[in-house]
């Protein structure tokens, strides 16, 4: 019988037992509650299916925990065989005590069916159970000789299989340690032949390097020279440049300085006209206007020189301090 028989014949063996063990408390419960209550004090009546449960309870309580025992493959001692004993034939006196009483002995042997069913069903299936635990443990105690006699004679056959592996690694390690011999006699011929080629080929490098060496030596010798002429020209240039920059802004002050000369000498020929006596020809008003604002006169004194207004005087004047007033100049009239 392997684990899954075993588990099978462990659950068929608890939904029987339980089975039995909850039909045998409602059969209790219902044939006990009248009894109890007829010898209960009026008021209490309701009382009555206390005792059956506790019974039953204590029953529960029994069966379940013989199962885990068994199951664990303990025992409880001689108080767990009392108390079931002691729960089995109370719930026997309880369920035919009624029938008993009225002297009926069909009810009597009616009644006792459920709990002496289930005392002798509590006392199987803890054989049940016991000779079950006994079974699965002969099983494993079967199951780890056979695993530990699997386990030896692999070992035994790996043991065997690693002493060959082993005379064949030595074997292969005497041939190769022969070969390697041989292969390092044949590579110290090459190598010496390789030696000999590389320093031939060395000497003939350094004689190229320095060959080259020179050469470039030589080309960043005449890179330096022409870098350096270059720079010069750069140098010749850029003070060519700034001496032309200094000789044009001299020459463009200088010019500047005769355009203003000439202006001032303009705008003294124009505002030499002195005061006049009645208007003067708008444009030469406007002309003697501008020389006075740039001279910085006051209006007043550009007004007696052209002899307009001095609110035209004034528009004049916020013309050439902001030309986008001429609009408004005109609009008003002055």
């Amino acid at each position: 019988m392997n684990a899954v028989q075993i588990r099978s014949a462990e659950r068929a063996l608890s939904v029987g037992m339980w089975l039995i063990v909850a039909g045998a408390m409602l059969y209790s419960i219902l044939t006990v509650t009248p009894l109890a209550a007829r010898h209960t004090p009026n008021g209490w009546d309701w009382t009555a299916p206390i005792l059956p449960l506790v019974v039953d309870a204590a029953v529960v309580i029994v069966v379940r925990l013989d199962a885990t025992l068994a199951r664990l493959g303990g025992h409880g001692g001689r108080w767990p065989v009392v108390l079931r004993w002691m729960t089995g034939f109370m719930t026997l006196a309880l369920n035919v005590a009624d029938s008993a009483l009225k002297k009926d002995l069909v009810g009597v042997a009616v009644h006792a069916v459920a709990p002496l069913l289930l005392i002798v069903t509590a006392e199987t299936g803890l054989a049940y159970r016991r000779a079950i635990a006994a079974a699965q443990a002969a099983a494993e105690d079967k199951q780890r000789a056979e695993r530990e006699r699997r386990e030896k004679a692999e070992a035994e056959r790996r043991e065997r299989a690693e002493q060959r592996r082993r005379e064949e690694r030595e074997a292969a390690e005497r041939e190769r340690r022969e070969q390697r011999e041989h292969e390092a006699r044949l590579e110290r011929e090459k190598t010496e032949r390789a030696e000999r080629l590389l320093r031939e080929e060395r000497e003939r490098e350094e004689a190229r390097e320095r060959a080259e060496r020179a050469e470039r030596e030589r080309r960043e010798r005449e890179r330096e020279r022409r870098e350096q002429e270059r720079r010069q020209q750069e140098r010749e240039a850029a003070e060519r440049a700034e001496r032309e920059r200094r000789e044009k802004a001299e020459r463009e002050r200088r010019e500047k300085a005769e355009r203003e000369e000439q202006a001032a000498r303009e705008r003294a020929e124009i505002l030499a006209v002195g005061p006049a006596s009645e208007k003067r020809p708008e444009e030469q008003a406007r002309a003697i206007v501008a020389a006075a604002f740039a001279e910085g006169m006051s209006v007043r004194a550009a007004a007696e020189l052209c002899g307009w207004s001095v609110g035209w005087v004034s528009s004049r004047y916020a013309e050439l301090r902001d030309p986008g007033t001429t609009e408004y100049a005109i609009a008003s009239g002055t």
